[in-house]
């Protein structure tokens, strides 16, 4: 019987490409790596924190500030806003891979904190300054942050590449928790504006920090080859396209809770004081899921620990319709962040075991993103059309959304399950890597 657990990662699998001269290798240590990771964790925080507070924009907007529009329509500010984080990728991803990753720093945390003060601006029941301030603004900003500061960790780790990538996107978890209650607390106590600029300064300091604790190394010469040979290597790679796919399948039911969990709270009688925890509790059990998982996956593999962590995502997701109470909705937002901040923390490790031959992993990391981004997009107005049925006299019907969004993920599991299934035998033909 074939035994397919555990996929060593050899040197062998690693880019034979010409150095730049003046490049240096990973070394899994050392102080620019480790004020990296700690500049990653501050872009993750502001990036991806923030946006998985967007449970809080979906309340606020839903009940006062943009009342006139149904929770479909809203939740297309959200979707947008993480798509057009990840549709530039491509771009993005080439312009790392030749060089300019300080440039788009500096540029990503200009736009994003400009955005937030101008959201702060916007008009109550204007739904077209809402869109282009948070959907547009600030996507883009973060899409000039998000991709690079994944990716320049693989300059600085290779052994610890996993655990690395999940210390730094526990900024993420740390940012889901930091920012709903300020967001929640501000909007009580003062208005939406001060809220935002707030948010605005809370961004800004973080931002700064960061550029000046990253350090990237030299790229290498073959990262600065025509990009259109990187992508008809990509289309090539099947093990990679497979895992792409499902990531996209993936991305139409995983943002459902972060989205929505706060607005079901509420409706199910919970009083609003307690259901503005409700996604702070959330990204709270997503830093275990960020870390722990990550932690062994350097040992067992990226692989073998996002396939089963995928699986009990689409299981709690099923759980979620028999939970009504405020107890259970802990319960399930602190396991529901667990594994689904496994699956996020991991994804950029599995890219780039899968991108190691191509010397461009920018290209790749960024082309994975550009096409998850469109499945984001739609995946959440989805689930919120079907949250708004026409008829209902205004009542909001949750089990279509939610059974949706766990099918979604339990098909992005099985194409995860897939794709290891055709690497491995990849792996094995090529005399590549050590199966045990």
């Amino acid at each position: 019987m074939e035994k397919l657990d555990v996929i060593r990662q050899p040197q062998e699998l690693e880019s034979k490409a010409p150095q730049n001269p003046n490049a240096v290798g990973p070394t899994d240590s050392g102080r620019d790596a480790w004020m990296t990771i700690a500049g990653c964790f501050m872009v993750q925080f502001c990036t991806i924190g923030y946006s998985n507070a967007f449970g809080v924009y979906q309340d606020i907007y839903t009940r006062e500030f943009l009342s006139n529009k149904s929770p479909s329509d809203i939740s297309w500010i959200g979707s947008f806003q993480y798509f057009m984080q990840y549709a530039p990728g491509v771009f993005v991803g080439h312009a790392f891979d030749a060089g300019y990753f300080r440039h788009m720093m500096v540029l990503g945390s200009f736009l994003e904190v400009f955005s937030i003060f101008m959201l702060s601006l916007v008009r109550k029941g204007q739904y077209y300054q809402v869109f282009l301030a948070q959907a547009i603004g600030i996507g883009l900003g973060q899409a000039l942050l998000f991709i690079p500061s994944l990716t320049v960790i693989s300059q600085h780790f290779k052994k610890r590449r996993s655990f690395a990538t999940g210390v730094a996107v526990t900024g993420a978890s740390v940012g889901g928790i930091v920012w709903p209650i300020l967001l929640n607390q501000l909007d009580q106590k003062a208005t939406f504006g001060n809220a935002n600029r707030a948010a605005g300064a809370v961004a800004g300091v973080l931002l700064l920090c960061a550029n000046v604790l990253m350090k990237p190394r030299p790229v290498e010469s073959k990262a600065l080859s025509g990009v259109h040979l990187g992508v008809k290597s990509i289309f090539r790679d099947i093990a990679y396209m497979v895992s792409i796919g499902a990531a996209c399948l993936v991305s139409l039911g995983l943002f459902f809770p972060y989205f929505y969990l706060q607005l079901y709270t509420v409706d199910q009688g919970v009083a609003p004081h307690l259901a503005f925890y409700t996604l702070a509790i959330l990204n709270a059990g997503s830093i275990v899921g960020r870390l722990v998982p990550n932690f062994f996956a350097d040992r067992l593999g990226p692989y073998n620990m996002i396939i089963p962590c995928l699986f009990l995502t689409a299981v709690l997701l099923f759980v979620v319709l028999g939970v009504h109470s405020f107890a259970g909705i802990v319960l399930f937002g602190l396991f529901y962040g667990c594994t689904s901040g496994s699956y996020i923390s991991l994804i950029p490790s599995i890219i780039i075991q899968l991108s190691r031959q191509s010397g461009q992993p920018g290209l790749r990391m960024g082309f994975a993103f550009t096409s998850v981004g469109f499945w984001i997009l739609i995946g959440t107005p989805i689930e919120g059309a079907l949250l708004h049925v026409p008829g209902s006299n205004g009542s909001l019907l949750w089990s279509p959304c939610i059974i949706f969004s766990a099918i979604a993920v339990s098909c992005g599991a099985v194409g995860m399950l897939i794709s290891r299934v055709i690497f491995v035998r990849q792996a094995r033909n090529k005399g590549l890597g050590q199966l045990i």
